[in-house]
């Protein structure tokens, strides 16, 4: 999946909360802009990371609860773009930033997930996911055209 040349563009660290996918989306759209592609491309590359942020965050905080992280990693590549998305387990040594609630377990829906990911990749070049013991990650690809 990752071109040969690839270079670093921006890391991004957010707590893993829908309010977060909004500044995930305008640095998708300003790092898409950088790297060349159209206004169609950039839209489509933003659906694409929003809804891979969205799963992310459900998959992280039903492992890990509120104090999941997300990160976006992004890099340009000769062909294009290439965006991880991740949900990266809290790390042992934070402080709670909230009061800790009780919530009710969550029923997972792999379904849900089947549809999310079909969304994803109607929207981009290539699409992969892979869930782990501390992470949830979605590596997304999108491809200048021309």
């Amino acid at each position: 999946m990752s071109s040969l040349s690839r270079k670093a563009l921006a890391e991004l660290k957010l707590l893993a909360q829908p309010e977060m996918i909004s500044t995930a989306k305008r640095t998708a759209s300003s790092l898409g802009s950088l790297v060349g592609f159209s206004l169609e491309d950039i839209d489509e590359l933003n659906i694409a990371v929003a809804q891979a942020c969205d799963s992310a965050i459900v998959a992280g905080r039903e492992a890990w609860g509120d104090e999941a992280t997300l990160k976006l990693t992004f890099w340009s590549t000769d062909k294009g773009m290439e965006v991880e998305v991740q949900a990266v387990q809290p790390r042992a040594t934070q402080l709670p930033t909230r009061q800790a609630v009780k919530r009710p377990p969550v029923v997972h829906d792999e379904n849900l997930d089947r549809i999310a990911n079909e969304m994803i990749r109607c929207f981009v070049d290539d699409f992969r996911s892979a869930l782990g013991p501390n992470r949830v990650r979605f590596k997304l690809v999108k491809y200048l055209i021309g």
